[in-house]
């Protein structure tokens, strides 16, 4: 159980939806949720377009169908429940995780991308970092005692009070450790200015989202952030989750053509439009 995402989401979802318009209100239209400051998948150009992975791959849905799309904004914590609810969008892309909570409220794409947990902290903070391959990585351990920076309702957000108050069965790598809190920010922008303006000493996002950041803003370094070796592995490990584009329920036509896509696409396909947008 311990971590996998697919256990730890319960209760994270707000169910906050107020939304009137319906999306079957006009078929040649393909309303997408998202929250546009979580880059490379999704943000704001110089011109306030939405720009990203996501856009990409949606477009690329609407020309299947003839249909134009329609990104808007909202909130991270309420696309799920908008998504849901079908009364204006007809799926959510803003880098979302899939989990067993999630399902039960919509259908999700295949995934089509693998992420892990960052920590981004001062340039200048010292830490004990360790290596796997070509990563450099942090343990849990190395947060003791912080004040940790999320974007609420996130994996991140998950991950940290997992690791804080722990769950029955099991003790999280920072229960026990005396100062240590989270605090919860409405994207991920925000919660690294916190590190400058000293309200948290480092932030947990996931890796593409950490190192755009780190690339875009100076003073401040990244490592992936890893669990000790247990009985169960014999080294040190990450975090883990995938992403992937959720639909409102029944929604078939749109779900095949979002799959068939991804398929198109292939690992590739994606991985080149995330080093397009990462602009590396």
């Amino acid at each position: 159980m311990k971590k996998q995402l697919i256990t730890l989401a319960a209760g994270v979802i707000a169910a906050t939806s107020a939304l009137t318009m319906t999306a079957c209100g006009n078929s040649n239209v393909i309303y997408v949720d998202t929250n546009a400051y979580f880059a490379p998948f999704e943000y704001y150009d110089s011109n306030l377009n939405i720009k990203g992975v996501d856009v990409d791959i949606m477009n690329k849905v609407g020309e299947k169908l003839g249909k134009k799309v329609v990104f808007e904004n909202t909130d991270f914590d309420v696309i799920i429940d908008n998504v849901q609810s079908g009364k204006k969008y007809d799926c959510g892309a803003a880098g979302i995780t899939v989990t067993d909570e999630r399902k039960e409220k919509v259908d999700f794409s295949n995934p089509y991308f693998t992420s892990v947990q960052y920590a981004i902290l001062p340039e200048n903070a010292a830490v004990e970092t360790y290596t796997d391959g070509d990563v450099s990585y942090i343990l849990w351990g190395e947060l003791a005692g912080k004040k940790i920076g999320y974007q609420r309702d996130t994996t991140g957000d998950i991950y940290v009070n997992l690791e804080i108050q722990g769950e029955d069965g099991y003790t999280g790598q920072l229960q026990n450790a005396q100062g240590t809190e989270g605090k919860g920010y409405d994207n991920a922008q925000l919660a690294v200015d916190a590190i400058k303006a000293k309200q948290v000493d480092v932030t947990v996002v996931d890796k593409l989202p950490a190192e755009y950041i780190v690339k875009n803003n100076q003073g401040y370094k990244c490592y992936a952030v890893y669990y000790p070796a247990d009985a169960e592995h014999e080294k040190d490990y990450p975090t883990e989750e995938q992403y992937a584009i959720c639909v409102t329920k029944g929604n078939a036509e749109l779900l095949n053509a979002i799959n068939e896509v991804l398929d198109e696409l292939g690992e590739e396909g994606v991985n080149k439009l995330v080093t397009q947008h990462l602009g590396f």
